[in-house]
């Protein structure tokens, strides 16, 4: 298997998956500056995701599987001693899904494109950090009640995600300063050797 890669991306989310599962595969950077995004190899992206974006995972047949919340589950499935999510047709996979769909909609399409791109101009900004505190409030007071993780004790493959999405939050202008236990959640999500392993593998700064 291959993944496909930016840094500082939501890419970070499989990539932590695999690290905690321990499945190998490869690696191939995506310059998504460049238009079209190309490869470190000098492969146009486009002819591995037409929706141009990362992740993807190539896998061993030469299929290609895209859009992260189905990666992180993909690559869970592969491992299911790890505990990253739970079984297919279960109330708890079903909660599982239910944040990967929720930080994937309210949470990462809030942060990008809004956030990234100042050209969409201060009035759409402030709106999109209005509705990123909401959410974030509402995963504040889910962590009070049934933390340390997003399912209760364990982590799983929606933390991974929910850490990726956060993690944008100084380069954006996101204040956390009013979600204490989120803080400790990425504080404790990011001692984690795994995510360590995968940020260092994608070329970010891990906190000492």
């Amino acid at each position: 298997m291959k993944l496909y890669y930016a840094t500082g991306t939501c890419s970070l989310s499989p990539h932590i998956v695999a690290k905690e599962a321990g499945i190998v595969f490869e690696t191939e950077k995506v310059d998504t500056r460049k238009t079209p995004h190309v490869t470190e190899n000098g492969l146009d992206y486009t002819t591995v995701n037409p929706n141009h974006y990362v992740p993807a995972l190539r896998l061993d047949d030469g299929s290609v599987l895209t859009e992260g919340a189905a990666i992180v589950q993909y690559l869970a499935d592969l491992k299911p001693e790890s505990g990253l999510a739970p079984a297919a047709g279960t109330v708890e996979r079903s909660r599982l899904q239910s944040w990967l769909n929720f930080i994937a909609s309210e949470l990462h399409k809030m942060y990008s494109p809004w956030l990234f791109h100042p050209e969409y101009g201060t009035q759409a900004q402030d709106v999109a950090r209005a509705k990123i505190a909401e959410r974030l409030a509402s995963v504040e007071r889910h962590l009070a009640e049934n933390g340390p993780f997003l399912l209760g004790e364990d982590f799983t493959a929606a933390d991974a995600y929910l850490f990726t999405i956060v993690g944008w939050s100084p380069y954006t202008k996101v204040d956390l300063a009013a979600f204490p236990i989120l803080r400790d959640f990425m504080a404790r999500v990011g001692a984690r050797p795994a995510v360590q392993a995968a940020m260092r593998a994608e070329g970010m700064r891990v906190a000492a």
